[in-house]
């Protein structure tokens, strides 16, 4: 290691420091910086040249001497000590204890920008994940491998969603080899709180690894956090060969804080104001997880992603729907409704969901369930928009049905306790027995065998 120290730091703003007479500094670098008063700060070197290299202080560049700091360039990437001890500890988003125990001693140490993967090692997402929420498993369900996030609005339940899937999240033949990487990204103290004591609570966070960047955190370390995350997720999955679930909240503040540092670099702003490159940084998350030939162990990822406004066509989520395959949407009508989780069936899906579901995965009806479910809560929000406007005395005896029928879906299927962990046949028969509201002859989509083991009606 080639250790080069200097004190020409000419400027600070916005978490970056500008050296000059700086010569031989590369791209990527870690540095180290020390101040008037011996705190040591970590940071990134994110563009070096002839004339200035601009670091990206991770503890921020608040009270700075700029005429006291020395600042070493280690000529080492940033990394992580790596081991099977992660399991069950809280971390910061550079890797350091949030949790007052000893740090990580081990060998293993992999720069967090992590290694492209060859596309052509990778395998297609197979195999379902259980999470215990119904309008996941059995509408959108998860594959080993896939991207499925959560667009949510300022207000409605992703956290507490979120900490749900965490604590119920399964593979239905395998607990053993099964992990949680979670990152949070911009939390209040108190949801901080919220998320270590449902885990340890539980009895899960043995299981987990957290890493958390408080709302009062710098912001520059929140660019660092998921590729941190990803990394431990990296290696639980292919140096363990464990199934790993990362679970991200909230990739809104992940944009907002490069959208900060990229205006403080002078970057063109583009859409809103976010920088250019927006689509190729999340993508480059995004796309660490997934599966690789002769490897058993997989990511798999469910970033939540707040919509400001509520508006699905923000940059964030819009971009985020082109790399990922699908969506969950938080409804804020459902929610007001007092319905939790308040998950909008109509524009959510998963574009994965028929790989990972079906006679050697959950059930062999379960596919049909599926769009048996969609097709009649499609017909019943039709007829519930036609009451609001004539009347649900005016509607005929079988449009009086779907009504019927939309309520107790909302209630019963969508709606379900914070702790209530259904498994796939239990959603699965629920399914069956809302679907027996209606007269055989309605339920087009499933097949007789399906109509003769599991119809619950009278004809």
């Amino acid at each position: 290691m080639s250790v080069k120290e200097y004190r020409t730091a000419a400027e600070a703003r916005g978490g970056l420091l500008i050296m000059r007479a700086t010569p031989g500094v590369a791209f990527g670098d870690r540095v180290q910086i020390e101040d008037h008063s011996g705190t040591r700060r970590n940071g990134q070197v994110i563009r070096s040249s002839d004339e200035e290299v601009l670091v990206l202080v991770f503890e921020g560049t608040d009270d700075l001497d700029l005429e006291d700091t020395w600042v070493r360039f280690l000529d080492e990437p940033v990394e992580i000590a790596l081991s099977p001890e992660l399991l069950g500890r809280v971390f910061n988003g550079l890797g350091a204890p949030r949790d007052d125990r000893p740090p990580i001693l081990s060998n293993i140490r992999r720069a967090v920008a992590g290694s492209a993967i060859n596309p052509a090692a990778r395998t297609y997402p197979r195999e379902f994940i259980q999470t215990g929420v119904s309008t996941i498993d059995g509408l959108n369900s998860l594959v080993r491998g896939q991207k499925l996030p959560i667009f949510s609005g300022s207000g409605l339940p992703h956290n507490r969603l979120a900490a749900q899937i965490v604590r119920q999240a399964k593979l239905k033949d395998e607990d053993s080899s099964f992990s949680i990487v979670f990152a949070a990204m911009g939390v209040s103290y108190a949801d901080a709180k919220f998320f270590q004591d449902e885990f340890a609570s539980s009895g899960v966070l043995r299981n987990v690894v957290m890493f958390i960047n408080l709302a009062d955190d710098p912001p520059v370390e929140r660019l660092t956090l998921p590729r941190t995350a990803l990394t431990a997720a990296e290696y639980l999955a292919y140096d363990l060969d464990r199934h790993v679930l990362v679970v991200m909240t909230d990739m809104t503040y992940y944009a907002e804080a490069l959208r900060e540092v990229a205006t403080a670099k002078g970057d063109v702003p583009a859409r809103k104001g976010y920088p250019g490159y927006l689509y190729s940084d999340l993508a480059e998350i995004y796309e660490r997880c997934g599966r690789i030939h002769e490897r058993h162990g997989s990511i798999t990822m469910m970033p939540v992603v707040s919509m400001p406004s509520d508006d699905i066509t923000h940059p964030i989520p819009d971009l985020t729907g082109y790399i990922t395959e699908g969506q969950i949407v938080l409804s804020r009508e459902l929610h007001n409704q007092g319905v939790y989780p308040p998950v909008h069936i109509s524009p959510s899906l998963s574009r994965l969901m028929k790989d990972g579901i079906g006679k050697d995965d959950t059930r062999e009806d379960h596919p049909r369930v599926a769009a048996q479910l969609y097709a009649l809560y499609a017909r019943a929000l039709e007829t519930r928009n036609l009451a609001s406007i004539i009347g649900a005395d005016e509607l005929s005896e079988r449009d009086r049905r779907y009504l019927k029928f939309a309520d107790a879906f909302d209630e019963r299927f969508v709606g379900q306790g914070e702790a209530e962990d259904r498994s796939i046949e239990a959603t699965l028969n629920l399914a069956w027995e809302l679907m027996s509201m209606f007269p055989r002859d309605t339920l087009t989509r499933m097949s007789e065998t399906d109509l003769a083991k599991h119809y619950q009606g009278s004809d």
